[in-house]
């Protein structure tokens, strides 16, 4: 029997801010919030619950695990979006015919934008 993964959790120093702002990119919806964590869910069911937790220290190197999101439509619609959100942009990658955008969160968390279905993409 193998072990599955049961939530997303992240380190944070304000859960308050990263859950909001994770929730508005991924189109979750806030389930409990205090000044200890935070949880977001997937309205649909299908995505994994994320946890946010207070930890006293700051982020002080490269994640060594991030996400990579796929857009609906294109990454530079997603980009703009997430800007909007309070994300950063930190910087633009092109490697072997593919390319993304490396974000950040509020908290300098690494996350990846990938180009969508406009931009040429298909899953085959």
């Amino acid at each position: 029997m193998a072990l599955r993964p049961d939530a997303l959790v992240f380190d944070t120093r304000d859960p308050m801010v990263e859950a909001i702002f994770w929730a508005g990119v991924l189109g979750y919806d806030l389930v409990e919030i205090n000044e200890e964590e935070a949880e977001i869910r997937d309205p649909k069911g299908e995505g994994w619950p994320i946890l946010f937790q207070v930890v006293p220290e700051g982020k002080s190197v490269k994640n060594r695990l991030h996400l990579d999101l796929r857009p609906a439509t294109s990454m530079a619609e997603e980009k703009a979006r997430v800007l909007d959100l309070g994300a950063r942009e930190f910087r633009y990658v092109e490697e072997g015919g593919s390319f993304w955008t490396v974000m950040l969160d509020p908290e300098g968390n690494e996350f990846c934008v990938l180009r969508g279905p406009q931009d040429g993409w298909s899953p085959e």
